[in-house]
Parts: C-alpha cells; sequence; structure tokens
C-alpha cells in the first residue's frame, strides 16, 4: 500500500523533528525547511526562523556540492513559498 503524505501546491510535505522536508525524494531535487526559532501564540508554537535548504537528492554526490541555495525567512508560510518556487522552476 502506498504511503500517502500531506501536499502543498502539488508537494509532499513529511516532518522530521524541526525539519520539514518539501519535494518528491525521487525527484533530482528537494527542499528542507529547517525551523531554527519559535515562539508561543495562546497555545500554539509559531515558527519564526526558517532557514529554507534547496538541495540535490543524488547519494553519489560529494555532500558540499548538494545544496544549491539557501534562504532564511521568518513565517513558514513564506519558507514554503520560497520552496514552491525553487521546485516549480527545477521541475520545469
Amino acid at each position: 500500500m502506498a504511503e500517502e503524505y500531506i501536499t502543498y501546491k502539488g508537494f509532499p510535505l513529511v516532518r522530521n523533528g524541526n525539519q520539514i522536508y518539501y519535494g518528491n525524494m525521487s525527484d533530482e531535487t528537494v527542499t528542507c525547511l529547517n525551523v531554527m526559532s519559535t515562539h508561543k501564540e495562546g497555545d500554539l508554537e509559531i515558527a519564526d526562523k526558517i532557514m529554507v535548504v534547496h538541495m540535490r537528492t543524488a547519494k553519489d554526490i560529494d555532500p558540499k556540492e548538494m545544496v544549491i541555495k539557501t534562504s532564511n525567512r521568518t513565517s513558514l508560510y513564506d519558507a514554503l513559498d520560497v520552496a514552491n518556487i525553487w521546485l516549480t522552476r527545477e521541475n520545469a
């Protein structure tokens, strides 16, 4: 049975602790969103510093060459928006 993931604008989201992987791992690239800090609003933890890392998924390349580009954002929505633009351009 195939696993179903939450998607955002057609790409799957997978969370592991403070990291959110966005994109298909079978594609050439994926974007990792690292939540660097959060703040409280009522009962909710809201991410306020996110490092967005667009990287290659190939296992046979040097780790130094995996990262294509990075960006820092102050909201999860902005981080996902940048990640979506990068993935959409990469897959066009």
